[in-house]
């Protein structure tokens, strides 16, 4: 086999071939379950990767490791200045990877065109809530216009399909789940579902306030005709989906937490300070950064990206009593 064709692969037998890449730990919201109010202390300027330093890695993931599929992260990736030009330079690579970009949409309607002009498939928009007052109450910003605006303007350029997500918090926004499927289904827009996770920098999570996957499901059938898709169709992704009122429109449900989808993870992390991530959840990171500065060659670094993961944990292990929060906070690893 050619390195390409062994790729990212761990002792359990799974390879990775899609890339999340966090380009920036800062946000312009403030999620209560992600972050307080006052915001985290970013990282510092020289700790992160450069864009040419980013889109060498993507080469290397692609060209070097199998990957197809590259998604850019935060943080919030429009944040970063230079996001449209490390676009447009991976769309270069050969083999071209599919890229998407996962956002909390504030600032799209600004850039969607130019991100569709270097070379941006399709966009992931955070959308938790239809009401302003929830909006605010949830991001503590009164932004749910210009998020709206975002998702109007990513349709309108051809980011298809553009995929919503979104978290439900108990006693918030919970009862919001058949109307943000209504919405969706309106708009032509994909609707995912996330159980909330325990990666708040608060480390505030709290199992038995966790609306689960059956809650949802239950919430939405009230209203809905759900029939579940046949399970070969899911391959690797995360999310479980159900045709609505018999389709061709669909619904997603993450259950990260309670049927978490380890067995089939196809992932490999990359965030915004050159660490190499094996899991969402993982207590440990390789440094690329520190290879790529002290002059190592792509031979080199791809050889540090295949150990770390091959050591790659069989689960993530939230039901395991031993469990540990990761320090670094969503906003740092890159959802």
């Amino acid at each position: 086999m050619t390195a390409v064709e062994t790729g990212l692969l761990d002792t359990f037998g799974r390879r990775a071939v899609d890339l999340r890449v966090s380009v920036t730990d800062r946000c312009n919201l403030r999620c209560t379950y992600c972050m307080p109010e006052e915001g985290l202390q970013w990282l510092a300027k020289d700790t992160l990767l450069t864009d040419e330093e980013i889109v060498r890695l993507v080469g290397i993931a692609v060209g070097e490791l199998g990957v197809r599929e590259v998604r850019f992260t935060g943080g919030e990736p429009l944040l970063r200045p230079g996001i449209v030009g490390i676009v447009a330079a991976c769309a270069q690579l050969t083999p071209r990877p599919e890229l998407s970009l996962t956002t909390n949409g504030i600032a799209l309607s600004r850039t969607a065109q130019a991100l569709r002009d270097a070379g941006l498939d399709r966009v992931n928009v955070s959308v938790d809530t239809l009401d302003p007052a929830t909006f605010k109450t949830l991001t503590r910003r009164d932004r749910l216009d210009d998020v709206h605006a975002g998702l109007a303007a990513a349709e309108a350029v051809g980011l298809r399909p553009v995929k919503l997500n979104a978290v439900l918090m108990r006693g918030v926004n919970d009862h919001e789940a058949a109307d943000l499927l209504a919405y969706a289904l309106e708009h032509g827009y994909e609707l995912r579902f996330i159980e909330q996770m325990p990666l708040d920098a608060q480390h505030g999570w709290d199992r038995s306030k966790m609306i689960t996957a059956e809650e949802i499901l239950e919430r939405l059938s009230a209203r809905f005709t759900l029939t579940p898709e046949p399970d070969e169709r899911r391959g690797a992704a995360p999310a479980e989906r159900w045709l609505v009122d018999g389709g061709p429109a669909r619904v997603g449900v993450i259950a990260s937490v309670t049927r978490p989808f380890c067995r089939a993870c196809d992932r490999t992390r990359l965030t915004a300070d050159g660490q190499i991530r094996n899991c969402l959840f993982a207590t440990e990171e390789t440094d690329l950064r520190g290879a790529l500065r002290a002059g190592a060659g792509n031979a080199e670094i791809a050889e540090l990206w295949r150990k770390a993961m091959w050591g790659k944990k069989a689960a993530a292990g939230i039901d395991d009593p031993s469990f540990h929060q990761p320090e670094r906070p969503m906003s740092a690893i890159g959802g």
